[in-house]
């Protein structure tokens, strides 16, 4: 009986959070709630089906969609790509010297450095920050800010509703042909204040998200050629807004060309830094163990266009 319930739990849980997400606020905290949560009644699970010798079945298959839906279990191939990509939250550089970081980012070989939170608290650490990546020119919007070693073919910026962000919308020339890269930081869902009892902020929050996505739905739509959409998109993999987002823009890199679950917000277990895009075809995705911030770079490799 147990393992019964905990497998249609794990069906209820990860069906709700994954078809309806943000529609509402019960089925919001499901789609941001930690999946490895999913996971860990599976060792009482499995044990006492083993103890009772019944519903092993059922707590082996719990055990794995839970494990499934965490995304340890995910595996893909990898290979070198021509185009490094990296996007990485900076915390506005409270963890870090300009130095530090520039040496770091510089060590990743990257053609396209995405960054958000890059509002720093030095009025010069963005200056020596630049002067710490030779051979990269720089566009800035209100916190984010894009560095390409590549040839910048023009830059705009666009605000994002519901708070005083900007999204930074770059184009490039990489292989003789225009890429435009989207960065962008959306809001945060504040998950945390259900906890609290305010309702209403969280529901002010998801309502802005929605705007927000709204925003790059329509910028996606009217871009030409082709479009990578990267940056800390405070999304789960999961969900109606990451739904959006797929659809806007294309598969996320991590998806087809990672390995493991991909937390690049290791405090709270989750995968909110994405990396999206249907033009051009991810070779390797990994999420670097750096203590910069309470985020973690992620880095991908990508080919030309989808085969």
């Amino acid at each position: 009986m147990l393992a019964w319930v905990y497998l249609i739990l794990v069906v209820l849980v990860w069906g709700l959070g994954e078809a309806l997400g943000e529609r509402t606020v019960p089925t919001l905290l499901l789609a941001y709630a930690p999946p490895v949560v999913w996971a860990l009644p599976a060792p009482l699970v499995i044990g006492w089906a083993l103890w009772r010798r019944r519903g092993r079945r059922a707590a082996l298959a719990a055990t794995v969609l839970a494990l499934w839906g965490a995304g340890l279990l995910h595996w893909s191939p990898q290979q070198s790509g021509a185009l490094r990509v990296v996007t990485y939250n900076v915390l506005r550089g409270d963890r870090v010297s300009p130095g530090q970081l520039g040496q770091a980012l510089r060590s990743l070989n990257a053609d396209v450095i995405l960054l958000q939170e890059s509002n720093f608290g030095g009025a010069d650490f963005r200056a020596a920050l630049e002067q710490a990546l030779p051979g990269y020119h720089a566009e800035h919007a209100a916190e984010v800010s894009t560095l390409t070693r590549l040839p910048i073919l023009a830059a705009q910026r666009l605000p994002l509703p519901g708070n005083r962000r900007e999204v930074l919308v770059t184009r490039l020339r990489w292989q003789g042909q225009p890429l435009t890269v989207v960065n962008a930081h959306l809001g945060t869902v504040q998950v945390v204040d259900a906890l609290a009892g305010d309702w209403a902020y969280l529901q002010r929050t998801r309502n802005n998200r929605e705007a927000q996505v709204a925003r790059l739905e329509a910028l996606a739509a009217q871009t030409e050629g082709r479009v990578l959409l990267g940056g800390d998109l405070n999304t789960p993999p999961r969900g109606r807004v990451w739904r959006r987002l797929r659809v806007a823009y294309g598969p996320d890199a991590h998806d087809l060309a990672g390995r493991g679950p991909g937390w690049s917000f290791p405090a709270l277990r989750v995968r909110i830094d994405h990396l999206l895009t249907d033009d051009l075809t991810p070779t390797t995705s990994r999420v670097l163990p750096w203590t910069f911030s309470d985020h973690r770079p992620l880095l991908a490799e990508f080919a030309g266009p989808p085969r």
